[in-house]
C-alpha cells in the first residue's frame, strides 16, 4: 500500500523541475490522490503563472473532489499575483491536505494551514519535511535575508592552482565535474564572474544541459571595458560597474543591464551592495566562478555560503592561486573552512564546504 510519504515524494519530484524558474517564489510541487491513484499533478512553472495546486487540481478534474492532495509547500492563503490556493481546494472539494513544510514567507506562515482547517479539511504538516525544506533552502535564506545564497565554484589542481601562469584554465576538472556545474547552472538565479574572466576566455555562461535553461549572467565590470563582441552580452545579463552606464550605448543597445554601484575604500565593489540589488530583485542563489580577484573578495568579506572545490589530480609548480590577500603572520589566525562533503566525481574530489567565522577577517 502506498503510503504519504511516497505521494510526497512524486511532489518532490515534480518541484524540482521549477528549480531555478521560479523565483522570487519559491519551487512547489502537488499531486492529487483519489482512491488510492494519482489523479492529477502539477508544479509551479514560474513566478505570475498559476501555483502547483492549481495545475494538479485542472488535471485531476472532477475526481478532484473527495481526494487528498499532497504539496511540498504549504499553500497560501492571500492575494497576490494569482488567488489563494487554499480558496481552490476548498473550491475543488478537497477533503484532506498532507504539507511538506511550512511556508517561510511571514505572509503565508501557518496561515494557510489555519484556514483549511477552519473549512473542516483536514490537514497532515511535515511528511518527508527535511527534503522538501530542503528543496526550499534558498527560497527561505532569501526570505529572512533578503539576498541571495551564494555558491562559490572553483576547479582547482592539488597545488591549488586555478590556472596556468599565462591564464590557461581549459580543463582543469573533468567532463562530469563540470557536468554538474551546468546542473548547478541550471538550478541556480544566476551565475556571477568577473572582468578579468570575460577578457581572457570570453564565455557564453550558459548551461549545457538537456531541457535545461540559462541563468541571469552577471559581471563585475567597475571600469566598464567589456567588448562589444563578449558572448556573455544580451538580455539575460546584468554588468554592475562604476562608470555612467551610457557611456557605452553600443552595450546598453544589446539589451544588457547596466546598473552603476559605488566603490568602497578599497577600489572595489562592496559585495553587500551587490547582494542587496540581487536580493531586491528577487534572486534567491547565485553560483560564483570569478577568479583570483572575485574569490578573494568574496570570500574574506564572508559572502559565500557554500564553497565548491573541484580538485582534480593535478600538479602545476606555479600558476594563479585560488585566493590572494594579505595572509596572517600565524597559521591559527588562517581562513579556516567547515568541510560538510566530501565525494569523488570522474577523476576529482569535490570538497563543499562553508567559511569559519574568521574568513571574515582574513
Amino acid at each position: 500500500m502506498k503510503t504519504d510519504k511516497t505521494y510526497m515524494r512524486q511532489a518532490l519530484l515534480l518541484a524540482e523541475k521549477g528549480l531555478g524558474r521560479t523565483a522570487p517564489n519559491p519551487p512547489v510541487g502537488a499531486v492529487v490522490v483519489k482512491d488510492g491513484r494519482v489523479a492529477g499533478r502539477g508544479f509551479h512553472p514560474g513566478a505570475g503563472m498559476p501555483h502547483a495546486e492549481i495545475y494538479a487540481l485542472r488535471d485531476a478534474g472532477d475526481k478532484a473532489r473527495g481526494a487528498t492532495i499532497y504539496v511540498t509547500l504549504e499553500p497560501c492563503s492571500h492575494y497576490g499575483k494569482t488567488p489563494p490556493c487554499t480558496l481552490a481546494l476548498i473550491e475543488a472539494g478537497i477533503k484532506r491536505v498532507v504539507v511538506g513544510a511550512v511556508d517561510p514567507n511571514p505572509v503565508v506562515a501557518g496561515k494557510g494551514i489555519e484556514f483549511l482547517r477552519s473549512h473542516g479539511i483536514e490537514v497532515l504538516v511535515g511528511v518527508e519535511r527535511e527534503a522538501a525544506e530542503e528543496l526550499i533552502r534558498w527560497y527561505a535564506f532569501w526570505m529572512r535575508s533578503k539576498r541571495p545564497f551564494v555558491i562559490a565554484k572553483a576547479a582547482m589542481t592539488l597545488d591549488g592552482r586555478i590556472a596556468a601562469p599565462g591564464g590557461d584554465s581549459k580543463w582543469i576538472s573533468s567532463q562530469e565535474s563540470r557536468t554538474f556545474v551546468h546542473v548547478l547552472r541550471n538550478h541556480t538565479d544566476g551565475i556571477l564572474v568577473g572582468i578579468g574572466t570575460i577578457l581572457c576566455d570570453d564565455p557564453e555562461l550558459t548551461c549545457r544541459i538537456k531541457g535545461g535553461r540559462d541563468p541571469l549572467r552577471i559581471v563585475l565590470d567597475k571600469d566598464f571595458q567589456i567588448p562589444q563582441t563578449a558572448r556573455v552580452l544580451g538580455e539575460r545579463c546584468l554588468i554592475f560597474t562604476a562608470k555612467d552606464p551610457g557611456s557605452r550605448p553600443e552595450i546598453t543597445a544589446s539589451r544588457t543591464a547596466v546598473v552603476r554601484l559605488p566603490l568602497d575604500d578599497s577600489d572595489r565593489f562592496a559585495w553587500r551592495d551587490i547582494l542587496e540589488y540581487l536580493g531586491n530583485n528577487g534572486l534567491h542563489a547565485i553560483l560564483v566562478e570569478g577568479g583570483k580577484g572575485v574569490h578573494s573578495g568574496l570570500i574574506q568579506s564572508g559572502s559565500a555560503n557554500k564553497i565548491l572545490f573541484f580538485v582534480a589530480p593535478k600538479l602545476l609548480g606555479g600558476g594563479i592561486p585560488l585566493v590572494s590577500w594579505d595572509g596572517p603572520e600565524r597559521i591559527a589566525d588562517a581562513c579556516s573552512l567547515v568541510i560538510t562533503q566530501v565525494k569523488t566525481i570522474g577523476c576529482d574530489v569535490l570538497i563543499e564546504a562553508s567559511p569559519g567565522e574568521s574568513c571574515s577577517q582574513v
